[in-house]
C-alpha cells in the first residue's frame, strides 16, 4: 500500500505538488485567521461590556456632576457678566450635555460577555468558511462581507443559533466547484494566502491599539483592583459622589447671591 501510494505521489506533476502545498498553506492560514477574528471580536465584546459597567456605575455620576458644574458657570456668568464667563459658561453646558449623552447612550446598556465554548466553535467556523479574505470575485466579497458582519453581530450577542443559521445559510451553495484549471486555482490560493496574511497583520495591530486604549487600561486596573480584594469602580463611584456633594453645595452657596434682595 505504502508503496502504491509513493508511486502515486511521484506521478505528480510539479505544479499539482505546488497546489497541494499551497492547499495546506491555506488551511493553516484559514485556522490561524479565525483565531485572531475570534480574538479581536472577543476583545471587543468584553470592552464594550466593560464600558456599559463603568458609564452605569461611574458615568452617569460624571454626568450628574458636570451638570451641578455648568449650574455652576452660568450663576457666576450672571453675578459677573463678560465675555469669558459668558464663553465658559456655554462651555460648560456643552461638556454636560456631551457627558450626559455618554453616560446614556446605548453602549451604557452594553451587559457582561461570556462567550460559551459552543459560541466560539461556531465563530471559528463562520471566519474559516466566510471570511471575505477568501473571496473569489467582487460579487463573492459582497456576499461573504455581509454574512461576516452578522457572524459578528451573533457573536457580540451572544446569539449561538443565529450563527448557526448564518452558517447553513451560507453552505448552500456557497462553496461549488469553479471549474478553473491548476495553474488559475493556484494564483487564486496565493492571493488568498496573501489577504489573510495581510488581515492577520492588520487584526494584531488593532488588538494592540484597543489594548492600550483608556478603556482597556480601566479594565486592567479593575481587574488588578479584583485580584487584591478591591473595587475600582464603587470607589470610583464613591469618590465622584463626594465631588458631587462638594460641587452641589457650591453651587446652592452661589445661587442664594443671586436671588434678588
Amino acid at each position: 500500500m505504502r508503496e502504491m501510494l509513493g508511486q502515486i505521489a511521484r506521478r505528480l506533476k510539479p505544479e499539482e505538488e505546488e497546489i497541494l502545498r499551497k492547499r495546506e498553506e491555506l488551511a493553516a492560514i484559514r485556522a490561524a485567521l479565525a483565531e485572531r477574528e475570534l480574538e479581536l471580536v472577543d476583545l471587543r465584546s468584553q470592552l464594550a461590556a466593560f464600558e456599559g459597567r463603568y458609564l452605569r456605575q461611574v458615568g452617569t455620576l460624571y454626568a450628574e456632576l458636570d451638570e451641578w458644574k455648568a449650574r455652576i458657570s452660568e450663576l457666576h456668568a450672571r453675578l459677573a457678566p463678560s465675555t469669558g464667563s459668558k464663553a465658559h459658561a456655554e462651555q460648560a453646558r456643552w461638556q454636560a450635555r456631551q457627558t450626559y449623552e455618554d453616560a446614556h447612550s446605548s453602549a451604557s446598556e452594553t451587559s457582561d460577555f461570556t462567550p460559551s465554548p459552543e459560541l466560539k466553535g461556531l465563530f471559528r467556523e463562520a471566519a474559516k468558511r466566510i471570511h471575505p479574505d477568501f473571496a473569489a470575485d467582487p460579487a463573492d466579497l459582497e456576499r461573504r462581507t455581509r454574512f461576516m458582519a452578522d457572524a459578528n453581530r451573533a457573536y457580540e450577542a451572544g446569539d449561538a443559533e443565529a450563527l448557526q443559521r448564518i452558517l447553513d445559510e451560507y453552505q448552500d451553495g456557497a462553496d461549488e466547484a469553479e471549474g478553473e484549471g491548476i495553474g488559475a486555482e493556484l494564483i487564486r490560493v496565493i492571493r488568498q494566502i496573501s489577504r489573510a496574511k495581510d488581515r492577520v497583520s492588520a487584526i494584531e495591530q488593532e488588538l494592540a491599539a484597543l489594548l492600550q486604549s483608556e478603556i482597556a487600561l480601566l479594565k486592567k486596573q479593575a481587574e488588578e483592583s479584583e485580584q487584591a480584594g478591591r473595587d475600582l469602580l464603587a470607589e470610583l463611584a464613591t469618590a465622584v459622589r463626594e465631588q458631587i456633594e462638594r460641587t452641589k453645595k457650591e453651587c446652592e452657596d452661589l445661587a442664594k447671591q443671586d436671588k434678588p434682595t
